[in-house]
């Protein structure tokens, strides 16, 4: 019976010895799990300009962007308070947690416009991947009625589109400021004046320090780069400085900001207001909601 005992005895602890040794060779072949930066940016938009950031798969982001009327304007018209304004509505999904869609319909030139936004690569906290990188696409129509009663500027639908093309690459540094510059094409298929040329190039720069839980500074800043139109000194980059404050499922976002038409293919090209009298109060808020059924 003494030796039955030792034998099991050794046995189990023999198996128990081989299963940490087949466990121990299962972790040195299995890849090691990636642990990724998350929330390098709170939104998928910061002032004016899109981020590297998509929504979890499912999601849907509901979005009311205004800009009020310029400071300059002065007392008599509360500093730009009692407008003119300028607004946009847009609806975004998440049809993973990678793509994400989008439709939105801005007051300026009546612009419609639709985007898909992928994820392409993510910073990974070893910086084996240093940085995220997302690509965006968008379609845009200039549904605003013909201005120009003797001649059909908008003969034919292609007229009214533009298209821009970006590719973001941001950088979380630590739990406080993140940095993304982004190179963006837009093409035009029709151009305001004849010496115009339907193609732009402009680069955005976009940074976010985050002081307490809920509350971040932000700046954005569009330069840009190629001289699409003789009349250049007529239009001006855009700068802008705001304030986040994130309250559960909603982010409002409060700024000054000289660019007022929200569109990118508007508000990059064609800022008429400069910095010294040009700058407005504008606001961002966003509202996401789960639609993914839960199996």
């Amino acid at each position: 019976m003494k030796n039955k005992f030792l034998i099991a005895c050794f046995l189990f602890v023999s198996s128990r010895a081989l299963a940490q040794d087949l466990l121990a060779e299962v972790d040195k072949q299995s890849p090691p799990q990636k642990d990724y930066a998350i929330a390098t940016f709170k939104g998928t938009r910061l002032v004016n300009f899109q981020t590297i950031e998509t929504l979890s798969k499912g999601s849907l982001e509901v979005r009311i962007a205004h800009r009020f009327g310029a400071f300059s304007t002065g007392s008599t018209n509360l500093w730009g308070l009692d407008g003119p304004a300028t607004i946009q509505l847009r609806i975004d999904y998440a049809v993973t947690d990678r793509l994400l869609v989008g439709l939105g319909r801005a007051s300026d030139h009546k612009v419609i416009d639709a985007f898909a936004k992928y994820r392409l690569w993510r910073q990974t906290t070893d910086d084996a991947m240093p940085v995220s990188v997302t690509g965006l696409a968008s379609i845009n129509v200039d549904t605003e009625p013909n201005s120009l009663l003797a001649v059909d500027r908008y003969q034919y639908f292609s007229s009214r589109l533009a298209y821009m093309a970006s590719v973001m690459v941001a950088r979380k540094f630590n739990s406080q400021f993140s940095l993304q510059i982004s190179p963006t094409f837009i093409h035009y298929n029709l151009v305001d004046n004849l010496t115009d040329k339907n193609d732009m190039v402009s680069v955005a720069g976009l940074a976010r320090y985050k002081f307490t839980k809920r509350t971040a500074l932000t700046v954005e800043y569009i330069q840009r780069v190629t001289p699409y139109t003789a009349t250049m000194s007529q239009y001006h980059n855009v700068l802008s400085l705001g304030f986040d404050i994130e309250t559960g499922g909603h982010v409002f976002q409060v700024f000054v900001t000289n660019g007022s038409a929200i569109n990118e293919t508007r508000t990059i090209p064609y800022t008429t207001a400069g910095f010294s009298n040009g700058m407005m109060l504008g606001f961002n808020i966003s509202r996401v909601f789960s639609v993914k059924q839960k199996k």
